[in-house]
């Protein structure tokens, strides 16, 4: 059975087009890679409290280096030296 024949059975599902780009949408899922690097990854816990310790620092240091997210491709430099050519005849 073909996907389309399954959608025409069920009316109440509809199929909706992803755009390529929208997991850059997803802010959360990028902090939680960080955050599972910074706080989880390579760590094996005992108990609850060391999970929520570990929790805590990390998330302590992420937020004490915190920037706001700005959108989009940043601005190029501005060359200071340009070389300027001088012609003589």
């Amino acid at each position: 059975m073909s996907t389309r024949t399954w959608l025409e059975d069920h009316p109440r599902i509809h199929h909706a087009f992803i755009p390529v780009g929208v997991c850059w949408l997803n802010l959360q899922a990028g902090w939680w890679r960080i955050f599972r690097k910074t706080a989880l990854a390579g760590r094996s816990f005992a108990n609850p409290d060391d999970i929520k310790y570990a929790t805590t620092l990390a998330t302590d240091q992420l937020n004490a280096r915190a920037n706001p997210w700005i959108w989009g491709r940043p601005t190029p430099p501005t060359r200071l030296l340009r070389r300027r050519y001088v012609y003589t005849v």
